[in-house]
């Protein structure tokens, strides 16, 4: 039996970051957060790009357009959503994950949702912190993993004997 699975090393994978720019003073939380984890998995500053979107809703569309140039291995998704008191939360919130989810599965390149829906400020706070509990990291970590495991699964189809 052989097992694929992420590596957790950055070093020759190139990654987006796609940032939401509302509820800036969280998404920039998030955003330091992902950074950290691609430095920490040999990840360099030029492999790294980042595209900055108005709003949680344009984060789908940005991020199919990045995967579609295909000049990166991995997409990374960040912002925040924080329940207000109308439906708008939810409309927003469902429509990110089924956008992204949409996307990756359109392009086959890894999208991760680094995307915070919270009831609070403080909450949104508390998950967007240093360390390796901030969202944007954890959703990075999961980028780096998916990077490496579509590039085994590609070699591997790619190399297979001719009758197996």
């Amino acid at each position: 039996m052989h097992t694929i699975e992420g590596t957790g090393q950055g070093g020759g994978f190139r990654f987006a970051l796609v940032v939401s720019k509302y509820h800036d003073f969280v998404a920039e939380r998030l955003q330091a957060g992902a950074l950290a984890a691609l430095a920490a998995a040999g990840a360099g500053p030029t492999d790294v790009d980042i595209v900055r979107v108005p709003g949680a809703f344009e984060l789908p569309l940005a991020a199919q357009q990045v995967a579609e140039s295909g000049r990166y291995d991995a997409v990374v998704c960040l912002g925040c959503l924080i329940r207000g008191e109308t439906v708008h939360f939810e409309v927003i919130a469902s429509a990110v994950a089924h956008g992204l989810t949409e996307a990756a599965e359109a392009t086959g390149v890894p999208i991760t949702f680094g995307v915070l829906t919270t009831n609070s400020i403080e909450e949104a706070l508390a998950r967007s912190g240093e360390g390796p509990g901030n969202k944007g990291y954890e959703a990075t970590m999961a980028a780096i993993d998916m990077a490496s495991v579509i590039a085994q699964l590609t070699r591997r189809n790619t190399t297979e004997r001719p009758g197996s």
